[in-house]
Parts: structure tokens; sequence; C-alpha cells
């Protein structure tokens, strides 16, 4: 919807029932180190907001040829899941971008699960997340809105990653 593009495995487009998605966010007003610290700090207090429970903040420092990015892991507890989001904030293409990993675990007392899924995964997909990879650029996302032949929204199927 709008600058949220959101995306789940195959098998599982049900967005009732979905376990992972990424999310890719683009802040079109945002493009310098300062303006994309804003944000990222902006997303961690509204995940406060929404019950979140911070498990890590890092910032890597920018350097010569590189802005400084941000790392959020935040896991909500809910009545009937527990959901963990480990999030990405970095310039691409000089505009400010977020990819946004969620996974969630279904049922009333899963807390034990989701513990032991962040001991097994939580450092992986930091890391993951933090290694010079790409986000995709907000251009080729507009492109894939207009390959698609309509906007991406809550309502239209998810792509598939």
């Amino acid at each position: 919807m709008n600058d949220q593009h959101e995306f789940t495995p195959e098998g599982q487009e049900d967005l009732d029932k979905w376990s992972d998605t990424i999310t890719v966010n683009v802040y079109p007003s945002t493009h310098d180190g300062d303006a994309l610290a804003v944000k990222a700090n902006a997303v961690l207090e509204n995940y406060k907001s929404h019950n979140g429970r911070v498990l890590r903040t890092n910032s890597v420092p920018r350097t010569l040829d590189r802005p400084a990015e941000h790392f959020i892991a935040v896991v909500f507890g809910r009545p009937n899941f527990m959901k963990v989001a480990f999030a990405r904030f970095k310039l691409v293409d000089g505009v400010g971008c977020s990819g946004v990993y969620s996974h969630r675990i279904y049922g009333e007392k899963v807390a034990d699960q989701m513990s032991a899924w962040l001991k097994d995964n939580g450092p992986k997909m930091e890391k993951m997340l933090m290694e010079p990879n790409d986000i995709p650029s907000p251009a080729s996302l507009r492109e894939l809105q207009h390959r698609q032949g309509r906007p991406l929204d809550a309502k239209a199927p998810h792509s598939k990653t």
C-alpha cells in the first residue's frame, strides 16, 4: 500500500495465517543520514507504542563512502500469536528505505517456542539483514507495481519470494 511492499513465501498467501513476510518500506522524503535516523527512531517509538519489546538496536556509523544504517529487532505478543520483526534502515539510491523480516508463531502460549526460534535464528537474521546486500530500490518496486498492472495494496495478493 502506497510506499509499503509486502511479500510472503509461496504457500503463505493467506494473510491471516502467514509465518514469514518481508516488507520493504520506502520513505520518499528521506534523503540523508540524519533524516534516516529520525525515521528509524520514529519506527522504534511506534513499535514501543504497540507494546513491542525491543530485543536489540544497532547503528552502523557512516563512513566516507556510506551513510549510517540502523537495525531494530522487536517482539510483539498477541493473544493468538507472537511476532518478531527485524528491520534494517538504509539509503537506497538516495532515498530512505527499510527492509523488515517478520516471523510469527501461532498459539496462545508460544513464548518458549519464540524464545527457542530467536535463539536459533535471531543472530543469523540480523547478520543477513545487515550484510552489504541490497534492499530493492524504490524504482524497482515501482516497476514491479507497473508490471503487475496495479498498485500493491492490502487487498491484492502478495508477491511470492
